[in-house]
């Protein structure tokens, strides 16, 4: 009788590792990035751009040349997350912002990937496509905010490195006193500089694309506006919605501020009653609606993914275009994979490197 429950037992926790093995297996897979990439021209700055040399930079920097510009208040500095579900827009993106900068060789990247990713691999495609590049790869820790996250309207929306932004005064160099922060799906046809340069006063701590048209009380639950308490937050304020995935940020004034804790004790509260439903957005909102720095809507045509749920064809906001998001579920390379393009997919198209297998060599 104990043998044949014996060899059950022994199956059960075979069975059982088998699983464990399979789904470690899995996860490592889809973190694995299978496409490949060609390399981008390399682009030099033209003879007014400011030079960078050690001498400006504080004791801070390290010594080397190569490291000087991580320092440089005379750099433009980009932030932007890396994975690999969205390696190949974070490739066309670089590439817009390089083609149309006047010193595209003063622009430090800042790369934020999650720990759990393999950092070594997302930089080494970074560099295969971008060999002259100047940039750096920091690990953000998931598990600091993944506890504080709540389920929205959609599940891309839960992933914790959609929440660093919250915390890069934590994540990089104390030396980069401003940045620009980007999201993946975009590309810029116009020089970066220009939005980096964007005066914040003297107080304000970011400058954003900001839309007062939208129906700003529909970000929110009933359940919050209900509540007195905490419909006062914006009394003072005349709040409206501004996108999160364009951003100029002073790093000194947030973290004399503190907002990264502002932004955090919001998401307790949404863990214990239900205030919002769209992901990392609701907390900046309830954080700076009304107190930031408002960007020309050309630095933001946004909404070309479509909705949140659908993902449906968009067109052009009226006026001038400095950059196109695609913002919302539906991404250029993969409508253009499943040759379901939208038509204004076909002005991200020029600046895809992925390689394709039909590729000639030139």
């Amino acid at each position: 009788m104990l043998m044949p429950r014996l060899i059950r037992k022994l199956t059960l926790l075979f069975t059982l590792l088998f699983l464990f093995l399979s789904s470690t297996t899995n996860a490592a897979a889809a973190t694995a990035i299978t496409q490949q990439f060609k390399e981008a021209p390399q682009f030099y700055n033209s003879p007014e751009c400011p030079s960078i040399d050690q001498d400006e930079i504080d004791s801070e920097a390290e010594p080397d040349g190569d490291n000087t510009i991580f320092c440089s208040e005379h750099a433009v500095h980009v932030a932007m997350t890396l994975d690999a579900a969205y390696i190949r827009g974070s490739m066309a993106a670089i590439l817009s912002v390089l083609q149309h900068t006047s010193c595209p060789q003063n622009i430090a990247f800042h790369f934020v990937a999650s720990a759990s990713a393999n950092a070594s691999l997302l930089r080494a495609t970074i560099s295969s496509s971008f060999p002259y590049l100047k940039f750096r790869v920091y690990t953000f820790d998931d598990s600091s905010v993944s506890g504080l996250i709540s389920t929205s309207i959609r599940s891309a929306l839960d992933c914790p490195l959609n929440y660093a932004r919250s915390y890069l005064t934590n994540i990089l160099p104390f030396c980069v006193r401003r940045v620009v922060y980007l999201d993946s799906d975009l590309g810029l046809v116009d020089d970066i500089a220009k939005l980096a340069a964007t005066p914040l006063g003297e107080k304000s701590v970011l400058a954003a694309p900001e839309y007062c048209n939208a129906n700003f009380t529909s970000y929110f639950t009933p359940t919050f506006w209900s509540n007195p308490s905490l419909s006062l937050t914006f009394a003072d304020r005349r709040p409206c919605y501004f996108n999160t995935g364009v951003m100029v940020i002073d790093l000194d004034r947030w973290r004399e501020g503190d907002y990264t804790t502002k932004i955090e004790e919001w998401m307790e509260l949404q863990k214990r009653m239900r205030i919002y439903e769209l992901g990392s957005l609701p907390p900046f909102l309830l954080v700076f609606a009304g107190d930031i720095v408002p960007v020309d809507h050309k630095w933001n045509q946004h909404g070309l993914g479509g909705d949140n749920f659908r993902g449906l064809c968009r067109d052009l906001h009226p006026g001038p275009v400095s950059l196109l998001h695609w913002s919302g579920k539906g991404k250029p390379w993969a409508r253009l994979d499943a040759n379901r393009p939208c038509p204004l997919d076909a002005l991200w198209a020029p600046y895809d490197l992925l390689q394709t297998p039909f590729a000639l060599d030139s």
